[in-house]
């Protein structure tokens, strides 16, 4: 009998929502396949991560479903952990993403390699009180000024001004939190690289992929390639949902 396909499970990074999947999820419905995109919650790694994994082995929309996991960004760091413990998962996609082995920290590999854009955080980030938050913890929003050459490159102005506009921040602590053990270790795994990426540095992100032995797809674009070149995102989607399934 042959396998299911998979279901696509589509995890937003930082400062962005998951309308920022909006692109891929056209073509890989246009494709005939079903895809989820819920909230990442941008409090922190352990929270954002149990979230992810109880939507993944509790959501009964899910039950039985063989799952391809993708995260960008900061969410590749999400569903390393939150793939842990889900059997549902078959393979993981890292977009432009964070893949951290157990101990690293998502400030750690942000600045492993020089040039990224927002490695100062003084000078990248405005910083916002939240309630209920730990001691001394805050958000952290991009200045809007960076956006456009630093998180947004590649994209139109009146588009990065609309994404420096929507920003959803992310917990200052949440740079400090160490990953768990990784799923990339007994997951198959696949990984897109803007090679113009001033977020994360290309040189990094190839590094995380090769230790990850994930099936690099490199694409002539900056941080937010699921935006500029969804084709080549979607396309990656579906070669590991096929090689899965």
């Amino acid at each position: 009998m042959p396998e299911q396909t998979p279901t696509i499970l589509l995890v937003h990074g930082a400062w962005a929502d998951a309308a920022s999947w909006d692109k891929v999820i056209l073509r890989l419905q246009d494709d005939g396949l079903t895809v989820y995109a819920p909230p990442n919650p941008l409090r922190g790694l352990p929270q954002d991560s149990a979230y992810l994994h109880d939507f993944l082995t509790q959501n009964p929309a899910l039950a039985g479903q063989p799952v391809v996991l993708v995260g960008h960004s900061y969410g590749g760091a999400v569903i390393t952990n939150a793939a842990v413990g889900a059997p549902e998962v078959r393979a993981l996609v890292y977009v432009d993403a964070f893949i951290p082995d157990q101990g690293d920290t998502i400030g750690g590999l942000a600045s492993a390699k020089p040039g990224s854009c927002l490695g100062n955080p003084a000078e990248a980030f405005n910083p916002v009180p939240y309630p209920g938050g730990a001691p001394g913890d805050v958000d952290l929003y991009i200045k809007p000024n960076l956006v456009p050459g630093c998180f947004a490159t590649g994209l139109p102005a009146s588009q990065a001004a609309v994404i420096a506009a929507t920003q959803r921040p992310l917990t200052a602590s949440a740079f400090t939190e160490p990953s768990g053990p990784p799923a990339w270790k007994t997951i198959p795994s696949w990984a897109v690289i803007g090679t113009a990426d001033r977020v994360i540095p290309p040189a990094e992100l190839t590094f995380m992929a090769k230790r990850a032995g994930a099936h690099i797809t490199e694409v002539n674009a900056g941080h937010l390639s699921l935006i500029s070149e969804p084709e080549t995102v979607a396309q990656v989607i579906e070669q590991a949902a096929k090689a899965t399934s």
